[in-house]
């Protein structure tokens, strides 16, 4: 919206608009904040656009790089925008103070919902918002807010300031997956609409209905995830004789069709998110965990590529439509048992020989890529949602055997993408970045003489990490410098998997960017450019949509993360805990290294040498932020 708005002010080509930025363009024209010069359209005098933001006074800001200095907009003249909303300002004009602004028109929400907690002031109830920590009055009447206990937890409509649910109290621990949720927009239920789709395919596959799809159901395939999933979307087959790799995947678009109630749904969701306790599944679970997840012997629909070798290479890859029956459920613990102890697995043993080839091809692909060294912290909490277990997820073999294999379907399927599909991108760090990094690599005693190129640099700092024995955390500190990976319409390679072409297709039951590329590719198959071309309809809105969402959902499962944390703080104020410092910049941060791990501690002593391990008394827990604060007593 910024970036369309900046055009605007430059004067912006009314022949290049979208349809929702020709939408825009008749209000802007129709409001007089706008005029059209040659099919150019500039803003008229007076109006400005920007970001708000709102101090604790409720006075606002309209933020913007052009102008010298933020213009003030009075709480009068807010007219219903909030903190973070995109704005449109009308100028006042006044000869003497401070440039002030009214807000014309809210074009774009920061949040459609604000999350608040009930706090008395001088006997008035306000909400205290969770995310800005701004007291704020609700269209509710002070009686009705006097009936429910202070700290009672309530979702607003910012447009009218008016109470759409009450989700709990502070004090319940199970009113935390309500927040987490809650604060990013996210929903569990789907709408009956959604769900009356999703019931029309329940039940199992009837193969007379696909008398065209490859059947491949002799095929001793097997699944290979963690333990406690429940939604399958991948399987694999090894045929060692003939060299010969089958990578089989959900075929979800052929159950959730383009542009109906159920793909909106998905669309809006974009991902499946994954809490300790549950998952909040992107199609309902009929689907997800039922028809569309390749459960153990069951037969399911495919979509998948068979994937040729010669002397460990890839000599051709074959898409298909297809009909499997998995023989085996693995989990990764099982698996690297097999491969440390190699057990008879009888029609599923081929998974050795599939290592030893997956093995080869990973060792070529660092050729290229970056191995970092990455860890997943897992928690597991009980019945009353308290923590009972934290590890960290390492990547073993098994873990590498199903990467490697979904790499080559992946890259298989970018390579049949024209210039116009869905790509998954990671573009090289920039120049600042990178300099920044190697300042910060040398403050922990990593001294190089580094090159232009960047991959070199990169492999030669992770050589001299591994000797200082500190490889794990140089990697956390490389991948910080790097541009996050993101969803594009146009190909733009992967800087860290060393890949010309790259994008995501195998795992389209919880990730909707796989679902848009299987339908692009069927239509490829069918030689239909009519159906392509409707389904690559606003396809770059699209990209940058699903790669906010993934974001997004990533914020959700860490926000919960950090509540369950934030309640065992609580409990334990004034006690003492190992930390790792990870973070001293502006503030310090520490990691919970100790029973636990991975709490986020921020820390009030300045100037703690970088991955130090210290020892911390917690003495506040703020439970509406989930944050917690500790100071160290103890150098360790």
């Amino acid at each position: 919206m910024l970036e369309f708005l900046e055009n605007i002010r430059q004067g912006f080509n009314k022949l290049e608009a979208n349809s929702k930025q020709k939408e825009l363009i008749k209000v802007l024209l129709t409001e007089k904040i706008v005029s059209e010069y040659n099919n150019k359209i500039y803003f008229n005098n007076g109006f400005y656009y920007g970001k708000m933001d709102i101090n604790s006074k409720g006075d606002g800001f309209l933020q913007a790089s052009f102008l010298e200095r933020d213009l003030l907009i009075r709480s009068k003249d807010l007219h219903s925008a909030r903190y973070g909303d995109i704005v449109i300002a009308k100028k006042n004009k006044v000869k003497k103070g401070r440039p002030s602004a009214i807000v014309v028109l809210v074009l774009k929400r920061e949040e459609e919902f604000s999350l608040v907690i009930t706090q008395m002031l001088k006997n008035v109830i306000f909400g205290k918002c969770f995310k800005t920590g701004l007291l704020r009055q609700l269209s509710v009447s002070q009686k009705s807010l006097k009936a429910l206990p202070i700290g009672t937890i309530l979702k607003i409509d910012n447009a009218s300031s008016n109470v759409v649910e009450v989700l709990g109290h502070i004090s319940d621990n199970k009113v935390d997956e309500k927040i987490s949720m809650a604060l990013y927009d996210r929903v569990e239920v789907f709408d009956k609409a959604c769900l009356d789709e999703a019931n029309a395919y329940a039940g199992s596959v009837d193969i007379s209905f696909y008398p065209n799809r490859l059947d491949l159901r002799a095929l001793p395939f097997c699944t290979i995830d963690p333990i406690h999933a429940k939604d399958f979307d991948d399987a694999i087959y090894f045929d060692e004789k003939n060299e010969i790799l089958y990578v089989a995947i959900a075929d979800v678009s052929e159950y959730v069709r383009a542009f109906g109630a159920l793909d909106n749904e998905a669309l809006k969701r974009g991902f499946s998110i994954y809490f300790p306790h549950k998952s909040i599944p992107m199609l309902p679970r009929v689907l997800s965990e039922g028809i569309c997840s390749l459960n153990p012997n069951e037969d399911r629909l495919c979509f998948g590529f068979k994937i040729y070798f010669e002397s460990s290479k890839v000599i051709k890859e074959e898409i298909f439509e297809g009909i499997i029956n998995s023989k085996r459920r693995f989990n990764y613990d099982e698996v690297d048992e097999y491969f440390q102890n190699r057990i008879d697995l009888k029609e599923c043993n081929y998974i050795y020989a599939l290592n030893e080839l997956t093995q080869k091809l990973r060792n070529n692909r660092l050729n290229k890529g970056f191995n970092f060294l990455t860890e997943e912290l897992r928690m597991e909490i009980d019945e009353n949602w308290q923590i009972k277990k934290t590890y960290y997820e390492q990547s073993t073999r098994s873990h590498q055997l199903i990467e490697d294999c979904m790499l080559l379907a992946n890259k298989a399927a970018a390579k049949m993408c024209p210039d116009l599909a869905i790509f998954r991108n990671h573009r090289s760090p920039n120049y600042n970045k990178i300099t920044a990094m190697y300042e910060e690599l040398q403050l922990l005693g990593i001294e190089f003489s580094g090159g232009e190129n960047i991959y070199e640099n990169i492999k030669n700092i992770q050589a001299l990490a591994d000797e200082l024995n500190i490889r794990a955390e140089v990697d956390k500190i490389i991948i910080r410098s790097m541009k996050k990976a993101e969803y594009g319409h146009e190909n733009a390679g992967h800087f860290a998997l060393g890949f010309d072409r790259y994008s995501h297709f195998t795992s389209p039951i919880r990730r909707y960017s796989d679902l848009i590329l299987h339908r692009l590719l069927k239509a490829l198959m069918q030689k239909n450019d009519k159906l392509f071309s409707y389904l690559s309809t606003n396809l770059e809105n699209k990209c940058f949509e699903v790669s906010s969402l993934e974001r997004l959902s990533d914020k959700v499962a860490m926000d919960f993360c950090d509540r369950v944390y934030a309640r065992y703080f609580h409990q334990n104020i004034g006690k003492r805990f190992y930390v790792k410092i990870t973070k001293n910049e502006e503030i310090t941060i520490g990691i919970l290294d100790d029973e636990f791990k991975g709490a986020r501690i921020f820390i009030a002593n300045p100037n703690v040498p970088l991955f130090s391990r210290v020892l911390v008394e917690i003495y506040e827990v703020d439970l509406i932020s989930a944050k917690v604060f500790a100071r160290i007593v103890k150098d360790v």
